[in-house]
């Protein structure tokens, strides 16, 4: 779990993470002969959660399998402010990315790294380095948490490939627009110009035409690897003061449910 980076935990408490000797033993397992994860690659990333009337942080490890990266880009949500900002930016520019994992008896050896199926989401960014950062640069690093973007998930609100209009004329005119052939630029230019659509509509029109491109755009192999990624979640064995861990399959907003909790 050391080698994994915690997203979404404030630096004053991190070190309490480590205070504690987790077990996660069944990660070790789920590698080994007939675990889930075994001579899968597999991508690493450590999340938190805490128990209701428990002031503990949990940590909690998501395993990814699946034959490439899940993702280099890395969310930047907040809070702690009145409305909820939320940003998605390319790992480098927060100083991570998926490293290989080496144990440590074996760091040296260069030739088990370029072997390694195993990767772990790190950050280079040193926590002495921190201190001379802006507070709002600081607080970027502390609401991080990993990115994963499924274009076959769609709202649920998105189910049809057309969309009915009503015009407010006499007598009422329909309108139908179909995803699957019609021009979204055009169709929706032509409906603004007849004050028929607002702006606020457009966006949302082209965010739809936006994730049918970018799955027009993936190659059948990369179409595959996301139909087959899994999710794993592993909640260490125990914790201190015998705190109960109630265990959810949930992630985050973007990774949504696991497909098995462990």
């Amino acid at each position: 779990m050391e080698a994994c980076l915690p997203g979404w935990v404030e630096l004053d408490r991190l070190d309490k993470l480590y205070e504690y000797n987790w077990n996660f033993s069944n990660l070790e397992e789920a590698f080994d002969e007939g675990g889930v994860l075994h001579g899968e690659k597999v991508y690493l990333f450590v999340c938190t959660e805490s128990p209701r009337e428990h002031a503990a942080l949990i940590p909690i490890v998501i395993a990814v399998v699946s034959p490439f990266p899940p993702s280099d880009k890395i969310g930047l949500i907040s809070v702690q402010r009145e409305s909820e900002s939320r940003k998605v930016v390319d790992m480098k520019q927060m100083k991570m990315d998926w490293v290989p994992y080496v144990p440590l008896g074996k760091r040296s050896a260069l030739v088990e790294r370029l072997k390694s199926q195993i990767f772990v989401l790190n950050c280079v960014q040193r926590r002495a380095g921190l201190k001379c950062l802006k507070d709002e640069r600081v607080a970027e690093f502390t609401y991080c948490i990993p990115y994963f973007y499924n274009p076959f998930e769609e709202d649920e609100t998105e189910e049809s490939t057309v969309v009915e209009f009503l015009y407010p004329v006499e007598p009422p005119v329909y309108c139908e627009f179909d995803w699957e052939f019609d021009k979204v630029e055009e169709f929706t230019n032509n409906l603004i110009a007849a004050e028929e659509l607002s702006e606020d509509q457009k966006d949302a029109f082209k965010a739809r035409q936006k994730r049918k491109q970018a799955l027009e755009e993936l190659s059948q192999e990369k179409l595959d690897a996301i139909n087959n990624t899994r999710f794993y979640k592993f909640y260490p064995l125990e914790a201190p003061d015998n705190t109960v861990m109630p265990k959810s399959s949930y992630i985050n907003r973007y990774y949504g449910k696991a497909h098995k909790v462990l």
